[in-house]
């Protein structure tokens, strides 16, 4: 059995551009129906979600038959989050609150084997197809895909140093921190926020890596996508329920506590 490919990390690398939807609800019922809707990729969130590795693996299984790509977001950049989510298939991971270079390089070490990375080796894991894929730890750095979000100043000021980081497949800019640790918070889109996301998205690209961004109002997705952006989340699962239904129990009249 061959080693599966990654599309992802390919049609970023090819500066493709990949539409996403975040998906924040936790549950592989909810990842397979938004699966078919033709998004080019779904990140499957465990960092502001309550999401564990039982319901991403199950996430993992719902979404497979699908031509959209997963995408894992760790609690935080951790070795050990790191090799449980890869071990379970999880090909692209999108790593929350990397500040600097160190912190990159960490991250890719976490994702790679002995001796170019700390990742520790399981033969029958769900990557391995369960052992099937004879050459998967030779190979494995092939098809995964490593993604860094920047979310602060700090972040921000070291960009190129994190970009130049080999094993680096992409790097994303979280607007709602960045906002908070410029003094804005609440206000991703306040226009100092918007310059910056702006600038950085443009940095990235100079820098010769992959630039992502999640916002879910349209103009920001123009301007976004205007500077450079190459994968974009343009929707969560979570704010399209809540919204969809206020709407139509305020259109019909209902009663009810929420309202």
């Amino acid at each position: 059995m061959d080693l599966p490919s990654n599309p992802f990390k390919h049609a970023i690398a090819a500066g493709k551009r990949q539409v996403g939807l975040w998906c924040t609800l936790s549950n592989p019922y909810a990842a397979e129906v938004v699966a078919g809707a033709g998004f080019d990729w779904l990140l499957l969130d465990t960092e502001h979600s309550p999401n564990e590795i039982d319901t991403v693996l199950g996430q993992l299984q719902a979404v497979a038959p699908y031509a959209t790509a997963p995408v894992v977001r760790p609690a935080w950049n951790d070795p050990v989050l790191i090799k449980r989510y890869l071990d379970i298939g999880a090909q692209t991971l999108l790593l929350p609150y990397v500040q600097n270079r160190a912190e990159a390089e960490h991250a890719v070490a976490a994702t790679r084997y002995p001796p170019e990375g700390i990742r520790g080796v399981g033969g029958t894991s769900r990557a391995t197809r369960f052992g099937r894929v004879k050459d998967y730890p030779a190979r494995a750095a092939q098809e995964l895909c490593l993604l860094v979000q920047v979310e602060t100043k700090t972040a921000i000021d070291d960009l190129e140093n994190i970009a130049a980081v080999d094993g680096v497949d992409g790097i994303f800019i979280g607007p709602a921190d960045l906002a908070a640790s410029i003094g804005h918070l609440g206000a991703p889109s306040h226009p100092e926020v918007v310059e910056m996301v702006c600038d950085a998205i443009r940095r990235i690209r100079a820098a010769g890596k992959p630039a992502g961004v999640l916002t879910t109002e349209p103009h920001l997705i123009d301007r976004y996508l205007e500077a450079g952006a190459v994968f974009i989340a343009v929707g969560v699962d979570m704010g399209l329920l809540a919204r969809a239904t206020d709407q139509l129990a305020a259109r019909y009249g209902a009663n009810g506590v929420g309202a």
